[in-house]
Order: structure tokens, then C-alpha cells, then sequence
């Protein structure tokens, strides 16, 4: 293979990958609605995130499954109809993924940090909630969120 072949396979090879990686969340903002939230910190911080809002069953069985990139303060936002024990998992989710269980009132009951990509064990939430976010993993330490900070819904 000659060295201006290998430069163009590999030119190839990057632009394929980051048109995959453009096309995910070109998907999930055509098939989810986005909103915009509001953490507030028990560290006395405010931090503003866009979610794509995952309401119905087939949005929520989709989730963030075949996203390979997902920035620090967006993330997706599983709203149930009324608060009960949760269940997620991670089958075709390429990238960690932080959890934080809401209840309806919007505070924080827990945490499950950097969730392990592609696994089909059960991610369940330690009492009955209403909402699930899933942000990047590794999001929640970098923020400073832990249990009972305050979820609030703007838009």
C-alpha cells in the first residue's frame, strides 16, 4: 500500500466514523423532543442542560442506544407516568452513562455512576421515581451532583 493510499483510507476511515457519530444525534433530534432543565446543586450551582425527552414506550426502549458521542450537558430524560421502582439497562449503549433517579417532586433519590457500556445487567433505582436522566458518564462527578439536589423543568 503506498503512503498516499494509506492517507486516503485512513481520511475515509475518520470521515465514516464521524458521519456515524453525526448521524446517531441527527436521529434522536428528529425523534425526540428536546427541553431544556435546570439542576440545582447542593454545591450552590445552577446548571442548565438540553435533554431529548423520552415519553413513550418506544422512545424510552430506544433511550441512548448506538449514540457513540454525547457532550457534558445534554442528555436524555425517561418521564413515566407516575412514580415506581425503575429498571434500566445498557444493551447497545456505547458509552458510559450516569443514572439519576428522580422522584415526581424533582429531587435526586440516587446515582448510579458510569454505568458499564453493552451490558444487560439491571440498573434499578433504590425507591419509587417518576423520571430518569441519563448524562454521560463521568457527568455527575465533574458537576458536583449527588442525591437530593433539585430537578427543574423549564419549557
Amino acid at each position: 500500500m503506498t503512503r498516499n493510499t494509506l492517507k486516503k483510507s485512513i481520511l475515509l476511515l475518520t470521515f465514516l466514523i464521524v458521519s456515524n457519530l453525526c448521524h446517531s444525534n441527527e436521529e434522536l433530534d428528529r425523534d425526540f423532543t428536546k427541553k431544556n432543565i435546570i439542576i440545582s446543586s447542593s454545591n450552590l450551582t445552577c446548571i442548565r442542560l438540553t435533554v431529548w425527552l423520552a415519553t413513550t414506550q418506544k422512545q424510552q426502549a430506544r433511550g441512548l442506544m448506538h449514540v457513540k458521542i454525547l457532550s457534558e450537558h445534554t442528555g436524555m430524560l425517561f418521564i413515566y407516568p407516575e412514580e415506581r421502582m425503575r429498571a434500566m439497562w445498557m444493551k447497545n449503549t456505547y458509552i458510559p452513562l450516569d443514572m439519576l433517579f428522580i422522584k415526581a417532586n424533582g429531587d435526586i433519590s440516587s446515582i448510579m455512576k458510569t454505568t458499564e457500556p453493552l451490558s444487560l445487567q439491571t440498573i434499578r433505582s433504590k425507591e419509587p421515581v417518576q423520571y430518569v436522566l441519563e448524562l454521560a458518564g463521568g457527568v455527575t462527578e465533574n458537576l458536583g451532583l449527588q442525591r437530593n439536589d433539585k430537578i427543574l423543568f423549564l419549557n
